[in-house]
């Protein structure tokens, strides 16, 4: 889906000019399925970009359709997704229940509708995540938990928290996501989730997090942007000074004639 707009730079980051909008890209997915009680849980999570500088990438939907091993449709979902910023990526995961054992599960997407942001792509800084860890589960699961921050003077209402698995080689192999409510400046929240059905599936060795607006519109990302970010602290240190620098190494003296 593409359309010629005619763009103007905001807060002189670049000039008026025409862009032809790119679809957004589809980096990564998977799913896995387990039994569970009374059916069968389908999970997957994937990793969408937005190629398009000035744009959110908003009204995104995921359907994912499973089917067992005679090709009958046991599972189907339609998934809306949150708005994707400028220039930026959507994490994601979801959850289903089948009736039967799928083989097949295939996730596809709905193109987004675009909308320009209000503000530069800068201006939309990441939620930032603290004291996370990934602990394993006896049953195969995996308990992650963090506090997630808010780099903007006005309070963000609702974040959606995901957490995706990788294994040694850096390969997707689960997630899970969450909602922390009310989150102020210099105040984190802490956050709590567990990424199910994950068996089989190899040693875990790196969890990426992030946070995200909830919605699939992306304003009340950009009023959090337009409130404005946070300066850097300014708050004197409170440990005296060492009594000599560290890092401090004499040059040596030139005794050449």
């Amino acid at each position: 889906m593409a359309a010629a707009t005619l763009l103007a730079g905001c807060g002189g980051d670049e000039p008026q000019r025409k862009q032809t909008l790119k679809p957004l890209v589809i980096r990564e997915q998977t799913s896995s399925v387990t039994q569970g009680t009374g059916g069968y849980v389908v999970t997957w999570a994937g990793v969408i970009s937005n190629p398009n500088r000035w744009y959110f990438g908003e009204n995104v939907a995921a359907t994912v359709v499973g089917r067992d091993a005679v090709g009958k449709e046991v599972v189907r979902m339609e998934q809306p997704l949150d708005a994707v910023p400028p220039a930026g990526s959507l994490k994601f995961t979801g959850q289903a229940m089948a009736s039967a054992r799928p083989v097949d599960v295939k996730v596809t997407y709905k193109p987004a509708q675009w909308r320009q942001a209000a503000r530069i792509p800068s201006a939309f800084v990441p939620f930032p995540i603290s004291a996370a860890i990934t602990e394993k589960l006896g049953n195969g699961s995996y308990l992650v938990t963090g506090a997630v921050g808010n780099p903007y003077q006005k309070a963000a209402t609702s974040l959606v928290v995901t957490a995706l698995l990788r294994d040694k080689d850096g390969r997707l192999v689960g997630g899970a996501s969450t909602y922390v409510d009310d989150v102020h400046a210099g105040t984190p929240r802490r956050f709590v989730l567990t990424v199910d059905s994950l068996n089989g599936a190899g040693q875990v060795a790196r969890t990426d997090i992030t946070a995200r607006t909830w919605g699939s519109s992306g304003r009340p990302y950009e009023e959090l942007a337009m409130s404005g970010a946070l300066p850097p602290s300014t708050v004197k240190p409170k440990t005296p000074p060492f009594a000599r620098d560290r890092g401090y190494q004499a040059m040596p003296v030139d005794r050449r004639p």
